[in-house]
């Protein structure tokens, strides 16, 4: 009887084992890890309390809820980003995630849901006017982010005397201020951001680099996830969720339905 007791015993605590994991495995799999650069303003960044917060924050959580879905924010390192969705230690590359031919080889993306373009901004004072005016000068972009590709398919690349490289904006933007460099290629919804808090600061120039959409960004061959994100998606863009998000971060609806 004490051996059929002991037995009882521990089929039960393997059953509640099991029935723990399964539970956390279904907790975990309700749930979207979004990968993220946490000083890309406004998209998604850190306010003065330390909350992650941004366009890209709220669109995120909003498509989530239509999911019936939780999220979690997790900052990356921009520089590894598809290495993070692919490992699947994240669900989704989701910050101002800009729409390449050579991304589209390593993740899937949703539909474009915003319009954006690389820009070249400078200091108020400078006297760099157009693109040709970076000729010997030194611009500054973050790594491996679109700034790079635009600058480097530019026929002003080969004039620049060096191009430095930073993990985010933000710091480029500051070697700029302090005069490390003389220009910054930069998204243009990230800079006109900070100019609406330093306006006497910057100045972006007129000619363009290259006109650009962000996407949403997922890993190869998940195409369920990629269906019921999209799906998500259309439902808020129609419904005017969007709409207030865009209106709350732009002060006009920029989405693309």
């Amino acid at each position: 009887m004490k051996r059929l007791a002991t037995f009882i015993l521990i089929i039960v605590g393997l059953f509640a084992i099991v029935t723990g994991c399964s539970k956390s495995t279904e907790k975990e799999d309700n749930t979207l890890v979004i990968g993220i650069d946490d000083k890309f303003a406004p998209m998604g960044f850190r306010d003065e309390q330390n909350e992650i917060v941004g366009f890209d924050i709220d669109y995120a959580k909003a498509a989530a809820e239509k999911m019936g879905k939780k999220v979690k924010f997790q900052p990356i390192d921009w520089k590894t980003k598809e290495s993070e969705l692919s490992s699947g230690r994240i669900d989704l590359i989701w910050n101002g995630y800009t729409i390449t031919d050579e991304r589209k080889e390593k993740v899937l993306f949703t539909k474009p849901y915003l319009k954006n373009a690389q820009v070249v901004v400078t200091l108020a004072d400078s006297k760099i006017a157009k693109l040709n005016d970076l000729e010997g000068k030194v611009v500054g972009l973050q790594s491996l982010s679109s700034a790079a590709d635009a600058l480097n398919a530019a026929p002003i690349k080969s004039k620049v005397e060096t191009v430095t490289e930073f993990s985010d904006n933000v710091l480029a933007l500051n070697d700029l201020k302090s005069g490390r460099l003389d220009a910054v290629v930069i998204d243009e919804i990230v800079i006109n951001y900070y100019m609406t808090k330093e306006k006497e600061a910057f100045k972006v120039l007129d000619e363009s680099l290259a006109p650009e959409e962000y996407g949403i960004g997922v890993k190869k061959g998940n195409e369920e996830l990629l269906e019921e994100l999209q799906k998500a998606l259309d439902e808020i863009n129609e419904n005017g969720t969007a709409a207030k998000i865009s209106e709350k971060w732009f002060g006009e609806d920029k989405v693309l339905k």
